[in-house]
């Protein structure tokens, strides 16, 4: 028989077993714990802010915030500190975080071993009520907890995980994003991201009844930027514009990222901007058409995601004008929307749209320029003309509102620049031309002064185009455009003594010899209406059109940095040169590339595009920086100082027009597409499959 001490033995070695497992379980526990507490740390702001940029808005972000911060606190309650995370080494950190975004369903850990048998995944879950508490699921899967309930692993899959730490044999651990409570959707539901999107277009838009199934089939056609020509593509040169874009957005989105514009000198923001220190990101929603047609997918995909999550106006207390919100947001939201068809876009041009009918309310219709987002007080410039509204801003609403109308299926917008179109039409009109002044009270016109370049400019514009957007259909515009532009060649258009066409201003009918920079897109508009309608009036508008044209190439090349002054005069001693320091400067302005683009389209002659080139040069030389570009303070200078603002319709704009014009006539044809005064393309109705007519309109009673 055995003695005592023999059996005192194997006693111990069992105690000595036992006490190994409950430290094993200890250390794995805690270990675990430990892991979730660090990554909850580090990402519980960006899993609530990406897991929003998911779902949309901002109300889900901060529910995510919570529900990860009630997670955090409720593995504070099992007595782990942020002391506890020195038991993780370098060794056995994890190598990945993974985010487990709302709408996905997660694995349970046998699943995710079986699909990669020699790596572990760890969840970190959040159960939610929602689960069906009948059902039979194995000890990862969801019980009938409280909502934001912490789902802490079971022990043998805490031990394993503990054990997979301490080897460094961790894949990942996935953190998903807990969607708040809502009603349950049937298990047995699936439906598509694309058809889900629309669907919830469709129920937020309050003036459309279109289905969720049309709403899918429209969003199924996005358009394709395709080279169908290569021969009429300049590669080298294009290829060069892209990357200017690539240039000036990847220093905006480090410098200057969801604020307004860049200062690429300072490398910090522009809160100077004419939409001031909020983080509107006008230089995201005014560029990212740009990218869209440059195919730089992953910058636009930043974009769009900044657009989605970010960009609202319902808590901005500002003046902003109502021509630029317009031209820049809405615009821009509606080229996006056109292009891919994402319900998206339409909701937040709508919603950009809606906070600009304030200003419409005044005794005639004709807005004015200032309004307050928030509170919806508006009111004129005190400079302009006694209160009055400005031609080229009131003027230049109609392509945006019409075409919002259109895609809601709400006349309520085209009702409202339909109001301010009647006014001008019936107005008498001091020899046939437009002041560039008008009392939004009284409806009589201000100051007699008129003119093709700031203050008068895209009114113009917008009559022809508004033309060509309806299909040649508004006849309307069309004579109005024809009738003014008659006006404005007999009376305002002349000759130099050195053969240079240009427009000038007018002033209490004198004229001034002077025009401007802004006055430079005419060229193209004038030959957009010659090559549009064939009648008597044909030649002419071709021969000004490529007059001015050729005259503002004229002003850029008889400066050192071969790019154009603010304004330029016409006198005995200098032609196209600008004769007083405040007209010296150049910002980026766009208005003589788009006329190059213009005439190139409609005649092909390579001195347009050999102009283009030109002025790439001389941007790549004087304006860029190593963070981005920049306007010069004095084009006449050799050595120019810069004004250190990145305009944001130099993205939208200027390099958007010479990328086209190195492009091939199938990328946006002119017969299908007409760019609005901030360049960003609108379908024309009946020539474009991408116009995406909004299946059912309000009646008009019904509308506001």
């Amino acid at each position: 028989m055995c003695s005592r001490k023999c059996f005192r033995m194997p006693t111990l070695v069992i105690c000595g077993v036992l006490l190994t497992i409950v430290l094993v379980c200890i250390t794995g526990i805690t270990l675990t714990n430990s892991i979730n507490i660090s990554n909850i740390v580090k990402l519980r702001e960006k899993v609530a802010s990406d897991s929003a940029a998911a779902n949309g808005g901002h109300q889900a972000a901060q529910t995510r915030a919570a529900l990860v911060e009630q997670q955090y606190s409720t593995l504070q309650q099992h007595h782990l500190s942020k002391s506890d995370l020195n038991y993780i080494s370098a060794a056995t950190h994890p190598r990945n975080l993974q985010r487990l975004l709302g709408t996905a369903q997660p694995h349970s850990v046998q699943q995710q071993q079986a699909a990669q048998p020699n790596k572990i995944v760890i969840e970190i879950g959040l159960r939610s009520s929602n689960s069906n508490s009948n059902s039979n699921t194995d000890s990862s899967s969801s019980n009938s907890n409280s909502i934001g309930a912490i789902n802490l692993m079971p022990m043998p899959h805490m031990l394993q995980a503990a054990d997979a730490l301490m080897e460094g044999n961790v894949d990942s651990i996935s953190l998903p994003a807990a969607a708040p409570a809502t009603t349950q959707t049937p298990p047995t539901t699936t439906t598509s991201a694309a058809t889900t999107t629309a669907a919830a277009a469709t129920t937020a838009a309050t003036t459309t009844t279109t289905t969720a199934a049309a709403a899918a089939a429209a969003a199924e056609q996005v358009l394709d930027i395709v080279d169908h020509n290569p021969a009429g593509i300049q590669f080298e040169r294009r290829a060069h514009v892209k990357q200017m874009m690539e240039h000036a957005w990847h220093n905006y989105k480090l410098y200057a990222w969801g604020k307004n514009e860049l200062r690429p000198l300072s490398q910090r923001p522009h809160s100077g901007s004419i939409f001031g220190s909020y983080d509107l990101g006008a230089t995201i929603v005014d560029g990212l058409d740009t990218l869209y047609i440059m195919g730089l997918q992953k910058e636009y995909k930043e974009g769009r995601d900044w657009i989605e999550r970010r960009f609202s106006l319902d808590n901005i207390s500002a003046e902003l004008s109502v021509f630029e919100t317009n031209i820049r947001f809405v615009g821009g939201m509606l080229t996006l929307y056109a292009f891919t068809g994402d319900p998206m876009y339409k909701e937040k041009a709508q919603h950009v749209a809606d906070k600009l009918l304030p200003a419409f309310q005044t005794p005639t219709g004709i807005p004015y320029a200032l309004v307050n987002t928030k509170t919806g007080m508006a009111k004129n410039y005190g400079w302009a003309s006694g209160g009055s509204s400005i031609l080229s801003e009131f003027g230049t609403l109609h392509l945006e509102f019409a075409y919002l109308s259109d895609i809601t299926g709400n006349p309520l917008y085209r009702e409202r620049v339909q109001t301010i179109r009647q006014v001008l039409k019936e107005i008498e009109k001091p020899k046939g031309l437009y002041p560039n002044f008008l009392n939004p009270k009284t409806g009589k016109w201000g100051q007699q002064h008129m003119s093709l370049g700031a203050l008068g400019d895209s009114y113009y514009e917008y009559l022809l185009k508004a033309w060509l957007q309806s299909g040649q259909t508004d006849e309307e515009a069309r004579e109005m455009f024809d009738d003014a532009m008659l006006a404005i060649i007999d009376k305002m258009v002349r000759v130099s003594p050195n053969g240079l066409t240009y427009v000038s201003d007018l002033k209490f009918d004198r004229l001034e010899h002077k025009m401007d920079h802004l006055a430079c897109f005419s060229g193209g508009l004038f030959a957009l209406g010659a090559a549009t309608r064939q009648n008597h009036h044909t030649d002419k508008y071709m021969e000004v059109g490529k007059g001015i044209t050729n005259t503002c190439h004229e002003s850029y090349i008889r400066t050192p940095t071969q790019l154009g002054p603010e304004a330029f005069r016409f006198s005995e001693a200098a032609e196209a040169r600008a004769l007083r320091s405040q007209e010296k400067y150049y910002i980026l302005r766009p208005e003589t590339f788009e006329s190059y683009f213009v005439l190139w389209r409609l005649t092909h002659d390579q001195k347009y595009r050999d102009w283009g080139w030109q002025a790439v040069q001389a941007l790549e030389k004087h304006c860029r920086t190593p963070h981005g570009y920049c306007g010069l303070r004095n084009v006449y200078q050799q050595e120019p100082q810069k004004d250190d603002v990145q305009q944001s319709f130099f993205l939208a704009e200027t390099l958007k027009y010479l990328y086209l014009l190195f492009s091939d006539d199938s990328v946006l044809p002119l017969d299908e597409w007409v760019f609005n005064t901030e360049a960003h393309p609108l379908p024309i109705k009946g020539a474009n499959i991408y116009y995406r007519k909004a299946a059912v309109t309000l009646p008009a009673s019904n509308a506001s």
